[in-house]
C-alpha cells in the first residue's frame, strides 16, 4: 500500500473546506433576497444606482435591460446605494 504526502493531504482537506466555505457565503446572499419571480412567473431583476443621483438613473438602467417597458416591484435607499427591483413587461 503506498501512502499519499502529506502535503498532497493537508492540500486536498484545505481545498474541501475551502470549497464549502465559499459555497455557505454564497448562499448567505441569498437570506433575505427578493424573489426571483413575480406572481405571474416573470423573472425579477435588481439594479443598484448611487444614492447621491436621481432615481431616473435606476429607472433607466431598467428600461435599457427591458428593452421597454417594467413594473417597478420594490424600491429602497439603504447605504448610499438606491436599489430597484423591476420585472420587465412582455413586449
Amino acid at each position: 500500500m503506498k501512502l499519499k504526502p502529506f502535503l498532497t493531504v493537508r492540500f486536498g482537506v484545505a481545498l474541501r473546506v475551502a470549497t464549502a466555505a465559499a459555497f455557505a457565503a454564497a448562499l448567505g446572499g441569498c437570506g433575505g433576497s427578493a424573489p426571483l419571480f413575480t406572481g405571474d412567473g416573470r423573472a425579477t431583476t435588481q439594479v443598484q444606482c448611487p444614492a447621491a443621483g436621481p432615481w431616473e438613473t435606476c429607472l433607466q438602467n431598467a428600461r435599457g435591460i427591458c428593452q421597454g417597458d417594467f413594473d417597478v416591484i420594490k424600491q429602497s435607499s439603504d447605504n448610499g446605494m438606491r436599489n430597484l427591483l423591476f420585472a420587465c413587461r412582455a413586449k
